[in-house]
């Protein structure tokens, strides 16, 4: 029988111990190769960009490229939704019961190319390196967003109290978030199934934009119900699985939404340059990394911030850290996305914050910090 390596919740902590600097390059690595579009449909060059990517930044952790439309197009795909209105496509009223048994009769049909070869990465990971393989998923909360057109009043209102059966807004935001779940919960599975030994979860639209500070002060549950409830499901998943959170969100955030991740329990937790990470610190038990969070969307322009800058808030960040002494790696606010023409000043900017690593932390699975 073929072993299967686990990994050990220390093993995240002795990377922070160590220093690790790890910036999320996949997209900026993908680029550099004229044929980007043709790779992300095929999974084995897809998961070799991946491991290149981590080993020019020196990590074990073969974070994927992080692309939160995938569940979206196959959900609409799945649901017999026009391939030419799968960009656009919104609902305007609360999915029919016929429409949640469609995707329940074709959630086990083969997948759209684009998020098998994203599957297949991982699995390329998995199977051909030494490296740590990260599966990824959009969040039940942004994928929503993504599906209803105005998708910030509903929510509003039902924080106010308003229910699904008082408005037909809100019940279509309750039934896509339902829907929405369904195909992330199916991403997740073959992704775990692949080998991934951790799952990268991107909620960036679980955040102020979205939730009112002044609802949440004044007691309302929605976003226990709209972000919560789903990912305390993901995360008892997880836990059945034998698999590691990571949680990102880099929107922006009050401490009330951050407690409330906290409460997953994450390996690790990844947030916006919107927080101020030392002060954070005191919020987040020390078994779950911090990490971030340079203002990565700002790399494509030296007007915005420049290499010696970026070097001068790495150092900072890592010094702050130290002093607080909560497990951190130094990282960017989300993917580095690579912005035609400006390569060389994005690449630049990440450099500079390899520069600030103590020294490489590539630890191969199978070391300490990993079991059998």
């Amino acid at each position: 029988m073929e072993m299967r390596w686990i990994v050990e919740r220390e093993y995240y902590l002795e990377l922070a111990s160590a220093g690790l600097t790890m910036p999320i390059v996949s997209d900026l690595v993908l680029h550099q190769y004229r044929d980007a579009a043709e790779i992300l449909d095929d999974g084995v060059r897809l998961g070799m960009v991946l491991a290149e990517s981590a080993r020019r930044m020196h990590t074990p952790l073969a974070i994927p490229h992080m692309d939160l439309e995938l569940e979206k197009r196959a959900l609409m795909t799945m649901l017999g939704i026009p391939a030419d209105q799968l960009v656009k496509y919104h609902f305007d009223a609360p999915p029919s019961p016929e429409l949640f048994t469609r995707l329940q009769q074709h959630l086990h049909d083969a997948l759209p190319v684009s998020l098998q070869a994203h599957i297949d990465s991982v699995g390329y990971i998995a199977r051909a390196t030494e490296l740590v393989p990260v599966g990824m998923v959009i969040g039940p909360f942004s994928l929503m967003t993504k599906l209803v057109a105005d998708p910030i009043t509903p929510v509003a209102m039902a924080g106010l109290g308003v229910t699904a059966d008082e408005d037909v807004e809100i019940a279509c935001v309750e039934q896509v978030l339902e829907l929405g779940f369904r195909i992330i919960m199916r991403s997740i599975a073959l992704q775990i199934d692949a080998g991934a030994r951790a799952i990268f979860i991107a909620e960036p639209a679980a955040n102020m934009v979205y939730f009112s500070p002044n609802q949440m002060a004044a007691g309302t549950d929605i976003f226990d119900r709209y972000v919560m409830a789903y990912h305390r499901q993901i995360k008892a998943y997880l836990e059945d699985r034998g698999v590691d959170l990571f949680f990102h969100c880099c929107g922006e955030l009050i401490e009330a939404m951050l407690v409330k991740f906290t409460e997953l329990d994450p390996a690790l937790l990844s947030l916006g340059s919107s927080r101020t990470l030392w002060e954070d610190a005191r919020l987040v038990p020390k078994r779950t990394v911090l990490y971030g969070n340079l203002p990565s969307k700002q790399f494509y322009s030296d007007a915005l911030i420049t290499p010696r800058q970026v070097e001068q808030q790495s150092r900072a960040l890592i010094a702050k850290m130290q002093e607080v002494g909560h497990p951190f790696i130094l990282g960017t606010e989300c993917d580095v996305l690579s912005v035609p023409g400006c390569e060389c000043q994005i690449m630049a900017k990440v450099r500079a914050m390899i520069r600030c690593q103590p020294a490489p932390a590539m630890v191969a699975p199978g070391c300490d910090g990993m079991a059998r």
